[in-house]
């Protein structure tokens, strides 16, 4: 299982952006079961819209449903964390939606995460490892 940040979904919709192959391609080659908290999902919603117009936003939310990702709700035990996350990265600053890649992560006790964010999770410290594994 991998868990799934913002920027690669907005990389593989955005043909301009300079991660779209890479980020592309790691959806088409994933030999395992994507997850991603809903908090990236209106994330990667917002750049879209914001980038794209709100067509291609459209395009997005309709593949979700037969992209085979899961889309994970957050629940009061990841609230919890993401407030600690929060609060022990402040100087990064981390911010929620990256807390809750982390907070996702360590309860479902995955250690790879598909990110284009390296300055953040080459940086936190999960609970259930030493640190993730990044991925493209």
């Amino acid at each position: 299982m991998i868990v799934v940040d913002t920027g690669p979904l907005y990389a593989a919709a955005d043909t301009s952006d300079s991660h779209h192959q890479k980020c592309a391609a790691a959806f088409e080659d994933a030999s395992e079961q994507l997850v991603v908290p809903v908090s990236v999902v209106i994330e990667t919603c917002f750049l879209i819209e914001r980038h794209l117009g709100p067509l291609a936003e459209a395009t997005f939310i309709r593949s979700l449903g037969s992209s085979g990702l899961i889309v994970e709700s957050l629940g009061e035990i990841d609230l919890e964390r993401m407030a600690a996350l929060v609060t022990t990265y402040a100087d990064l600053p981390l911010g929620a939606v990256d807390a809750s890649v982390v907070a996702v992560a360590e309860r479902l006790g995955v250690s790879t995460v598909l990110t284009i964010d390296r300055r953040h999770f080459s940086v936190v410290r999960p609970r259930h490892i030493e640190a993730f594994t990044l991925l493209p």
